[in-house]
């Protein structure tokens, strides 16, 4: 499947938002900071509800951006649940982008974030395995 032929994630986005002039550079483009802060919190969400508590990222991988986002985009930002370990949850995450007058959707970037739940003293803590469908 070429990218002008991929289709976003079934389902609701975790995250959606428009991009705004305040999200750019000084050159007018959108920060890659800024659109990671959004999939770190689409995945964050996802984490807290899977671990019913606080989570951290602890790591990113395989981040690479196709396609830039412009101010007025509409980002919506998947998020699923891929893996669980002991303390440790591996979360998918897609972001994609819509211009204002348009109804196509392209992916703009993709990552694998790992997220540990804490407890109260900031210490991992176990979290219950991935439910099977």
């Amino acid at each position: 499947m070429t990218q002008a032929e991929e289709q976003p994630p079934a389902g609701s986005p975790a995250v959606r938002v428009i991009a705004m002039p305040a999200d750019t550079n000084p050159y007018g483009d959108i920060f890659g900071g800024w659109l990671m802060s959004l999939m770190d919190s689409a995945a964050g969400s996802v984490a807290a509800r899977h671990s019913k508590g606080r989570a951290v990222t602890i790591a990113v991988e395989g981040m690479t951006f196709l396609r830039p986002v412009v101010v007025g985009d509409e980002v919506s930002v998947y998020a699923t649940l891929m893996s669980v370990g002991r303390t440790s949850m591996h979360i998918a995450v897609e972001a994609w982008r819509r211009t204002r007058h348009d109804d196509r959707s392209y992916r703009v970037t993709q990552a694998t974030f790992t997220f540990v739940a804490i407890g109260e003293d900031r210490q991992p803590r176990t979290v219950a395995p991935l439910a099977i469908a």
